[in-house]
């Protein structure tokens, strides 16, 4: 999963290079492309990183600002990126145009959506500005599932899910909270995973975002555009429709109340049914679809945050970890097949020493 940062301090910072060669292949780059693009080189600065190994940079322009991203190929595929931005923007979607690509060498230059993320603005508390903002990304959301067309984009099927899913006990448990995941605790967890993606592979399938929140939605720079910008969006797959709305409101790094929850979800679920999209047409089944694939991601993320600390250094993503589990445990209390995963993870995480032995009574 792709996280972009908070936008960048007022000051801007110098770009660094960990590679001369690199630096230098990128300087002929963006000389070659200033005039053509009205570019400003001097002007240079980060935008934003993420938890992968792309990073974005700014960059002034004639009236405007550029974006563009340093993604090394041989860590990166940019063309996911590419062929979705085309798919989004098909469907009315405000993204990125790519402006110049040079798929050799990963660097890309596009257009600048903005400064401020929509986590940036909206606040903490469920106020009517708030609730305008999130029916502005539910538009977004609709636009884009209505859009879907079979075959097209990878399939979220039941060997990615599955493998997604792995990371929970394979980073968090082992890793992260040095729980021995094996023996009866591997056997029921396989068997509580093969009910979860059993559940979520129920629900029809549409075009997914992977991480549909605030984080990745921008607040246009232009007043009179009605749309938030979408970034982040080159895991795009075809898979669950619950997934896109559980991850808008299940947020990795904000919490709302269950009745806003509620609130947006119901209207997403009304404005999806007028759009034509196959949402079940009972809210509460829906709803009950939703949490399930709001675990699935959950748990996946709880396990992505612990590899982003423990193998990639960089530990600000598991501060946001106690949020998942809440998550997780929240899910896990409304359902009675989910009572064995709800006891584990209240165990691992209280006073008491978590160890391989102790969860053979699951």
């Amino acid at each position: 999963m792709s996280v972009p940062a908070n936008s960048p301090p007022e000051a801007p910072a110098q770009v660094t290079w960990a590679d001369p060669r690199r630096e230098a292949a990128f300087g002929r780059w963006l000389e070659a492309l200033a005039g053509e693009h009205g570019l400003r080189p001097e002007t240079l600065r980060p935008a934003s990183a993420d938890a992968s190994f792309r990073r974005y940079l700014r960059v002034d322009a004639q009236g405007a600002t550029r974006i563009i991203m340093d993604a090394p190929p041989d860590k990166e595929d940019c063309r996911p990126f590419v062929k979705v931005a085309r798919l989004m923007a098909d469907a009315g979607l405000n993204v990125p145009r790519v402006l110049a690509w040079d798929e050799p060498l990963g660097f890309m230059l596009m257009d600048d959506l903005g400064t401020h993320t929509m986590i940036e603005v909206v606040g903490t508390e469920p106020t009517k500005e708030t609730q305008r903002l999130y029916l502005r990304a539910v538009d977004a959301l609709v636009a884009w599932q209505a859009a879907s067309r079979p075959g097209v984009l990878p399939p979220y099927d039941q060997a990615l899910l599955a493998r997604e899913l792995a990371l929970f006990p394979d980073w968090y448990l082992e890793r992260h909270r040095g729980v021995a995941v094996q023996g009866e605790l591997r056997t029921r967890l396989d068997g509580l995973f093969k009910l979860i993606i059993a559940r979520n592979l129920a629900s029809p399938a549409v075009y997914v975002h992977r991480d549909f929140m605030p984080r990745n939605l921008m607040m246009p720079g232009d007043p009179a555009e009605p749309r938030l910008g979408v970034l982040d969006f080159q895991d795009a797959v075809e898979g669950p429709i619950t997934y896109d709305i559980a991850s808008l409101m299940r947020d990795a790094f904000l919490t709302w109340d269950e009745e806003f929850v509620l609130d947006i979800t119901v209207r997403y679920w009304q404005a999806a049914q007028k759009a034509g999209l196959p949402v079940d047409a009972d809210f509460g089944e829906f709803y009950r679809g939703v949490e399930w694939m709001g675990l699935q991601r959950h748990l996946k993320v709880a396990g992505i945050f612990a590899r982003l600390t423990l193998r990639d250094g960089k530990p600000k993503y598991l501060a946001d970890a106690p949020r998942f589990i809440g998550y997780i445990r929240a899910t896990a209390s409304r359902y009675r097949e989910l009572a064995p995963l709800l006891r584990l993870v209240d165990e691992v995480e209280g006073s008491t020493p978590a160890t391989a032995y102790a969860f053979g009574r699951l």
